[in-house]
């Protein structure tokens, strides 16, 4: 057996060497897969609904796809679809296609499948204990479910059924990344370690190069092994890079979950055949006792205005840590005072020192030097974006001029680089879910409609 797989770039709108997609397309691949979304992001697109990708280079990846496609007679599958997988997502790529497949008279028979899922339905399952919480999951209250968006991720089983059904192109909703590169394998009756191994390889595209990139990637699955390669020259594989990109957006370094099962790659061996050419083997796939889905939830948290500014004065500096505190008591009581009717409690003030725990926090490492210079990221958060933009004035003025024990006097302790330095961002959204549930079977939560262009 011998399937051939091109993995387009690691995300839609992400682009790619128009070079390495003709020389991919001079292989014939077996099928066309590229991934369109991601929590990497954080929750915005999931609870507002936009797209990262602009819709000129969503149309720009597409085109190119639907051509090549179209000239290779194989499926193209694109999983995600809208960043989040939300069903606006699918139909909105779907009108893309629409209008890609009328400009150059292309006829195909389009699928799409759709993710989103009844906020009630998994309110009820919450209720009903039906909700599993993966590592590091949120605290879930069923009004935040209510009130925001979930959506299921995926496996391989709506996608083999939509290819079963005659789908010249695939648009899924949330989909797990492997799943998209899986899916024709499986159905095909591949060894399944082997091909969720190469599924996980070539799902960022090009990211397991070298440099690392947006860039397609082609892989060649056989009985016993499969090669990975790289299409354009500039970009080289190692055994190395390879086996690293199991690390990739996993917590553990040898096991991949997937719904119906784990991928185990303590056995792969990685062995180069060239400068771009990777051969793999080993890899088992363990099936799962229970079949379950990832739900992923968000919902919208407030509006916020942000403040950019600076600290130089070292003073100012080691005071930060007893200043923070009493700032918050102080905008607190002053924002009952001026804002009557509003409940401090529903405003937040975030300080972010960026040079001493900006990033990391609390598990900052105390041995580092003390920084000479000090960014400060000032978040307001209210119900409203005209109250964090109030709030926010207010909080800019009083924070440039905290009072300083060492000093006597009025100080400023905070330089700002904009005039005036309140920065509206609009909608902030938060996570509600990262949960498992057990569907009746792997196709229950999804939902696919076939029309022929």
């Amino acid at each position: 057996m011998e399937i051939r797989m091109l993995a387009a770039t690691g995300m839609l709108g992400a682009g790619f060497s128009r070079e390495g997609l003709a020389a991919a397309v001079r292989r014939k691949p077996d099928f066309i897969a590229c991934d369109a979304g991601s929590t990497d992001s954080g929750p915005a697109a999931l609870g507002s609904g936009r797209q990262k990708a602009s819709h000129a280079a969503l149309r720009r990846d597409l085109e190119s796809l639907l051509l090549a496609r179209d000239e290779l007679g194989v499926p193209l599958i694109i999983g995600s679809c809208g960043t989040s997988g939300r069903d606006a997502g699918v139909d909105r790529v779907a009108g893309i296609v629409r209008e890609i497949a009328e400009q150059h008279g292309l006829r195909l028979r389009l699928a799409r499948i759709y993710a989103e899922q009844d906020s009630r339905e998994i309110a009820d399952l919450l209720r009903q204990g039906g909700l599993r919480p993966l590592p590091n999951a949120p605290d879930v209250r069923e009004q935040d479910i209510l009130d925001g968006h979930v959506v299921a991720m995926m496996g391989i089983e709506p996608i083999v059924g939509a290819l079963d059904d005659g789908a010249d192109v695939v648009l899924a909703g949330r989909a797990s990344d492997t799943a998209l590169y899986a899916a024709l394998p499986q159905s095909r009756g591949a060894d399944p370690g082997l091909t969720w191994h190469a599924a996980k390889t070539i799902e960022c595209g090009a990211a397991c190069a070298l440099p690392p990139g947006a860039d397609s990637l082609f892989v060649t699955l056989h009985d016993d092994h499969f090669t990975v390669e790289t299409l354009v020259p500039e970009r080289r594989l190692t055994p190395r890079s390879v086996a690293a990109h199991s690390l990739y957006e996993n917590a553990d370094p040898y096991l991949v979950t997937e719904p119906n099962g784990v991928l185990d790659t303590r056995d792969a061996v990685y062995e180069a055949v060239s400068d771009h050419c990777v051969r793999v083997s080993g890899a088992k796939f363990e099936p799962a006792a229970d079949y379950t889905v990832k739900l992923e939830g968000a919902v919208l948290a407030g509006y916020q205005t942000i403040i950019v500014g600076g600290i130089r004065d070292r003073v100012v500096i080691d005071q930060m840590p007893e200043l923070i505190p009493l700032a918050g008591k102080y905008f607190a009581e002053r924002i009952a005072d001026l804002f009557p009717g509003v409940d401090p409690a529903t405003v937040d003030i975030a300080f972010t020192l960026y040079g001493t725990g900006g990033v990391l926090g609390d598990h900052e490492l105390p041995s580092l030097p003390r920084p000479h210079e000090v960014g400060v990221l000032i978040t307001v958060t209210a119900p409203s974006q005209e109250l964090a933009h109030d709030v926010a004035a207010f909080v800019s003025h009083a924070s440039a001029h905290l009072p300083i024990p060492q000093y006597g006097g009025l100080v400023s302790t905070i330089a700002y680089p904009f005039s005036p330095p309140e920065i509206n961002r609009g909608a902030t959204y938060r996570f509600t879910l990262k949960h498992t549930m057990t569907p009746a079977d792997p196709l229950a939560p999804f939902r696919t409609t076939l029309e022929n262009l």
